[in-house]
């Protein structure tokens, strides 16, 4: 637009001047050489004009005639510049589809067209590695080297070659000799950081950090997370051969992230090995405001070393009182109280930790609670099969690897800071486990308890069609038992032992039997409030051995579950009570019914994991049970778990 007003205006002047010499009119002569020439001022005018304009295209012409050899030899360079990029276009399309064949045939034109061109050196190395061709693709990287524009491209590749080998001690060096040639390099800077935390040097991988900070490849809060971190890993690694310096590092870890739960631990140990208890639970505090975790609660509750049970409940409920509604402080509070024998404490603690989040430790301490303060094998049992089948507990996890303890880098990818307290993932949590080796593995965290069962508990019933425990009286076991009959045995096997109850669950095998098992022993057998609901005339009886009716011991002796019917004799193990069937009334029995067989090793029928078990319960399953001095309900069976 300003051109156009430019040529508009200076049309205007050339208008101007024709107009004010057209006003104007004269005679212009020429006298030269005995020639005269006159001629009018505006015709002079205008063949100066035409000369001058013949003059400038003669001129133009000429100097195109001497340019010629030179404009020909531009226009073909010009058009095998165009065709080289424009196989160096095709090239690098095909290599982002993943055509190595043509990238590398367009790489290969574009070479010859284009004469020392870096895009195209660069095109035809990562055609090689995507190819396969992998020597080769060195080869060209290590040819960049000795090219000064080329030098980072050859090292980068030269870094992801060393990578794809497994080549550690290498892939550092060429990451440090491009971090040197282009300072704040991405990838250089996080690889040499990433190296450095893998192998544990962490005073240089504090600097590479630093560095990666100045130079804007990492935020604020990155850098301090990450310094954090790092100066924990250090203090944990000189944490035995210099506290002192340990002390110092896990101080500046943890101001610079509170939050830092393994920072507060490593602190908090230190200045209590020192002498410093104030110090230790100030930053036990104030990390526990921000995150609490059991480790916190741990350190909390130790910090000074020599403390009785009592000392150290005390000094937890200060803890918990920090950070209110919390499991973390449930169940620390619980521990505690446990400890100190202040069974109602831990007994609330619990039910509000059940209440908030009912993972396998809350039923692992309900369990324990209830060996210590009331030694119920049967409720201990209850609790640790609901464990067993409870969610996991949080703990450290890092791109799918569980640990018992913190680490600064992950196992897998080497990341830095990827441990973080959390649940962990599903397939880890449900893993293919046979009850019997997980009830093995809750047993072992209760050595109490695990010593207190007796080896002789009594066998539960088979499945049905479950002939691998028939005794060898020939019983029948081919037909099914009541869920009733089932969860009767099941709850006498989980009941404390009585001398009552020891002499009815004496099992009467062909093996057994002796002349101790005579009339006045099953005489003295009384029923219980616990059995007497289990066995209904609609369920029908619950036979004390398996052996046929009518078959006398072979000690002949007689037994009182011979007795006649009609008769006042026992009848079922219990003494003659008016409406319970005699023993003949088993061979009556419906098919489709028939009594559990009691041949077998007891060992081999309480492992039988074929069939479902039930277990029964006394409460419901988010009753943490009574408080120790309510009495106890009836037992009825209720709650049923599957394999």
């Amino acid at each position: 637009m300003i051109r156009l007003l430019i040529f508009i205006a200076l049309l205007f002047v050339v208008a101007l001047g024709a107009a004010w010499l057209a006003d104007r009119p004269g005679v212009i002569t020429l006298d030269w050489q005995g020639y005269r020439i006159e001629a009018g001022l505006m015709t002079a005018a205008v063949a100066l004009f035409a000369l001058l304009a013949v003059g400038i295209i003669v001129w133009n012409l000429a100097l195109l005639i001497l340019r010629s050899p030179g404009l020909v030899g531009r226009f073909f360079r010009r058009r095998r510049k165009d065709r080289g990029y424009d196989a160096l276009s095709r090239g690098m399309l095909a290599l982002g589809v993943g055509d190595a064949a043509t990238a590398s045939r367009h790489g290969n034109e574009a070479q010859k067209l284009l004469k020392q061109e870096p895009a195209a050196e660069l095109l035809l190395a990562q055609s090689a590695q995507l190819a396969g061709r992998h020597e080769e693709a060195r080869d060209r990287f290590e040819a960049m080297l000795e090219n000064p524009d080329l030098k980072a491209v050859g090292l980068h590749g030269l870094y992801v070659e060393a990578e794809r080998l497994g080549e550690p001690v290498a892939a550092l060096h060429y990451a440090e000799e491009a971090a040197k040639l282009v300072p704040g390099l991405p990838w250089a800077g996080r690889a040499v950081l990433g190296y450095q935390a893998v192998s544990g040097d962490w005073a240089e991988a504090i600097k590479s950090l630093e560095r990666n900070y100045a130079a804007k490849l990492v935020d604020k809060k990155t850098f301090r997370r990450h310094k954090a971190v790092l100066l924990t890993a250090q203090a944990l690694e000189v944490e035995d051969r210099d506290p002192d310096a340990a002390r110092g590092l896990a101080g500046e870890a943890h101001g610079l992230v509170p939050a830092l739960v393994p920072a507060a631990v490593v602190a908090a140990r230190l200045a209590t090995r020192r002498g410093d208890i104030r110090k230790a639970m100030k930053v036990v505090e104030t990390s526990w405001k921000l995150n609490p975790h059991p480790e916190l609660a741990d350190a909390y509750a130790h910090a000074r070393n020599g403390d009785s049970a009592l000392d150290r409940l005390k000094r937890v409920k200060a803890l918990a009182a920090l950070r209110a509604h919390n499991v973390e402080g449930a169940l620390a509070l619980a521990r505690a109280a446990l400890e100190a024998s202040d069974y109602a404490l831990a007994r609330a603690q619990l039910k509000a930790a059940l209440t908030l989040e009912p993972t396998r430790r809350v039923f692992l301490l309900m369990a324990e609670l209830e060996e210590t303060q009331h030694g119920d094998r049967g409720r201990v049992r209850e609790w640790l099969a609901r464990a067993v089948r409870a969610p996991a507990d949080p703990a450290w996890v890092a791109d799918g690897v569980v640990s018992e303890t913190w680490a600064p880098v992950s196992p897998v990818d080497g990341r830095l800071d990827a441990f973080a307290w959390a649940l962990p993932p599903a397939n880890l949590d449900h893993e293919d486990t046979s009850l019997e080796a997980l009830d093995e593995a809750l047993f072992e965290a209760l050595p109490a308890l695990a010593a207190s069962i007796p080896a002789d508990i009594p066998p539960a019933p088979p499945a049905a069609g479950d002939r691998s425990n028939e005794g060898a009286s020939g019983a029948r076991a081919d037909t099914a038992v009541s869920p009733v009959e089932e969860a009767q045995v099941i709850e006498d096997a989980a009941e404390p032992a009585t001398p009552a109850r020891a002499a009815a669950s004496v099992t009467d095998t062909p093996e057994k039997a002796g002349p101790s098992r005579d009339a006045g022993e099953a005489a003295a057998r009384t029923p219980t409030a616990e059995t007497s609901p289990a066995v209904t005339p609609a369920d029908g009886p619950k036979p004390a051995d398996a052996q046929s009716p009518g078959k006398p011991p072979a000690d002949g002796s007689t037994r009182a579950g011979d007795a006649a019917p009609g008769s006042a004799g026992p009848a079922n193990g219990t003494a003659g009570e008016a409406g319970k069937p005699s023993a003949e009334a088993v061979d009556k029995k419906p098919a489709g019914q028939a009594p559990a067989p009691a041949g077998g090793s007891p060992a081999k029928a309480a492992t039988d994991l074929s069939r479902p078990i039930e277990f029964p319960l006394k409460h419901m399953p988010d009753d943490p049970g009574p408080d120790g001095d309510d009495e106890e309900p009836p037992k009825k069976p209720g709650y049923r778990f599957f394999n």
